[in-house]
């Protein structure tokens, strides 16, 4: 990640699409989320191919972790998390308030 280099902040980088995080993180990741958890579900082209409601997620931990966990590319990236705290990095300026 760019700004975490550009901060000097040692990090991990996970890929998400060669190694998908399993239930135990996405539920971790979540229950720390301080964005709305429907925001962890991206609404592209591909959510809507599927046929997807948006509303089916609004306030839904546990609907996010499943379509998730079926269709990993529909997570919502990057996300960061930090000590007890995750966020989805969009915009760029909130993963420096977060590492900063």
């Amino acid at each position: 990640m760019a700004v975490a280099e550009e901060l000097g902040v040692t990090h991990d980088t996970v890929l998400y699409m060669k190694e998908p995080p399993d239930r135990k993180t996405l539920e971790h990741i979540v229950s720390i989320l301080e964005d709305p958890v429907e925001d962890l579900v991206r609404k592209d082209s591909k959510f809507k191919k599927l046929e997807l409601d948006p509303d089916d997620y609004v306030g839904n931990p546990e609907a996010v972790v499943d379509i998730i966990l079926q269709h990993k590319a529909l997570m919502q990236r990057p996300v960061v998390v930090k000590g007890k705290k995750a966020i989805i990095g969009r915009p760029k300026s909130r993963i420096a308030e977060l590492l900063g």
